[in-house]
């Protein structure tokens, strides 16, 4: 059995998880769509649609969390540079889709090609993680820590970062 004193450190763990997920969520509600530029089973964002969602969602979560002027000053900027440094990589997603379909349709399998576009992707997808999680944590950093909790109750509620079953 584990002691109570054991369970500290699990618990720490499943606190920052709970709150990973609640950033997370960001990226479900806001970051993920503006990153790739597309609507629900639609076609791509233009910029200013693109400007309008990401407006509405901070406009939204704002009134949930309570957030102050200042935080809001502090916040709309992280959000908006990091959706549209992630905005590029819809394209290169795409382009390495077509490349893979291609290397694996062709006559001949080359291994070697496919091996240097799954080592690319992997790369990019790095890049984009460390773009994101430095988003997050800048925007965390710019909340109280109740305005952590209640946000992180928001996406909670909503399921944010689970997938259907």
């Amino acid at each position: 059995m584990f002691s109570h004193e054991d369970s500290l450190p699990r618990r720490r763990f499943f606190k920052l998880a709970a709150l990973s997920t609640a950033f997370a969520g960001l990226s479900g509600a806001g970051f993920a769509a503006f990153a790739h530029g597309r609507r629900r089973g639609g076609a791509p964002l233009d910029p200013a649609q693109m400007q309008e969602r990401i407006d509405r969602f901070l406009k939204h979560t704002y009134v949930e969390i309570d957030a102050t002027p200042e935080q809001q000053q502090k916040i709309e900027p992280i959000v908006k540079q990091a959706a549209k440094e992630l905005q590029p990589l819809r394209a290169k997603v795409r382009e390495a889709r077509r490349e893979g379909v291609k290397l694996l349709s062709a006559d001949k399998i080359d291994r070697g090609a496919i091996e240097r576009l799954r080592t690319e992707q992997m790369a990019s997808a790095d890049a984009a993680s460390k773009r994101f999680t430095q988003a997050l944590a800048d925007v965390a950093e710019a909340l109280t820590p109740e305005q952590r909790r209640t946000l992180a109750a928001r996406f909670a509620r909503r399921g944010y970062g689970r997938r259907p079953a």
